[in-house]
C-alpha cells in the first residue's frame, strides 16, 4: 500500500550537471543544476532560474558547457551549488579547478570533469511553471580514461553522481542490469 507524501518533486535519479559559462570580462562561473535532461538528439534542456550568475552570463554570451559530475569531484560539485555567483564573484577560483576554453562555442570547459556537452544557446522558454535554457549541443568530449574500446563513454568507469530530489543524497551508477530496446522484447510476441 502506498503512503501519501504531498508534493515531492520525486523524479529519480536526477542528474548532477555543472553548467558553466562565462561573463562579460571572461570570468568563469559553474553551478551545480539537477533539473535537466535531453530533449532531443542535439538538445539538453536546464530548468534553472533566470537570476542565477550562470544563467545571466550564458544570456550574454549565448554558449556555455554542460558536464557530469562524477564521485571523484562531489565536493567540488556540492560546492557549485551551494555557492552563488551572485554573493562569491570568486567562487570558480576558490574551487582550485582548471578551466580551457571550448574550441567549440564561447564557453569553459572545466577540466577535471570526465564529460562536458559544449553548447550554444537554442531557446529559452519561459512561462508562469518554469524557466528554461535550451542548449544546442555542437560537441561532448570525454575523458580517455573513461571510454570502452569502441570510443563511447562506459558509464560503469565514469562514476557520475545522481541526485536524491527525496532525501538530498547524493548516489553514483554503473551497474548495468539489462539492455536498452531488449529487456522487454520478449513482451512484444505476448499475447494479452
Amino acid at each position: 500500500m502506498k503512503k501519501n507524501l504531498g508534493v515531492v518533486p520525486g523524479v529519480y535519479p536526477m542528474p548532477v550537471l555543472m553548467v558553466a559559462a562565462y561573463d562579460e570580462a571572461g570570468t568563469v562561473n559553474v553551478m551545480n543544476a539537477a533539473w535537466g535532461m535531453i530533449c532531443n538528439s542535439d538538445r539538453i534542456a536546464l530548468f534553472i532560474d533566470e537570476d542565477h550568475k550562470t544563467t545571466q552570463n550564458l544570456l550574454k554570451t549565448r554558449a556555455f558547457t554542460v558536464s557530469l559530475a562524477d564521485l571523484p569531484h562531489m565536493d567540488v560539485a556540492d560546492f557549485f551549488g551551494i555557492a552563488s555567483g551572485n554573493r562569491m564573484p570568486d567562487k570558480f577560483a576558490r574551487s582550485g579547478y582548471t578551466a580551457v576554453k571550448s574550441s567549440f562555442v564561447n564557453a569553459p570547459i572545466i577540466e577535471e570533469f570526465p564529460v562536458v556537452l559544449e553548447c550554444e544557446l537554442a531557446d529559452v522558454v519561459e512561462n508562469d511553471s518554469f524557466y528554461c535554457i535550451v542548449g544546442r549541443i555542437v560537441n561532448t568530449a570525454a575523458e580517455e580514461s573513461i571510454l570502452a574500446e569502441d570510443g563511447k563513454v562506459d558509464v560503469s568507469k565514469l562514476n557520475a553522481l545522481i541526485f536524491d530530489q527525496f532525501r538530498h543524497g547524493y548516489y553514483v551508477t554503473g551497474e548495468q542490469v539489462g539492455k536498452a530496446w531488449n529487456a522487454g522484447a520478449g513482451l512484444m510476441k505476448k499475447k494479452p
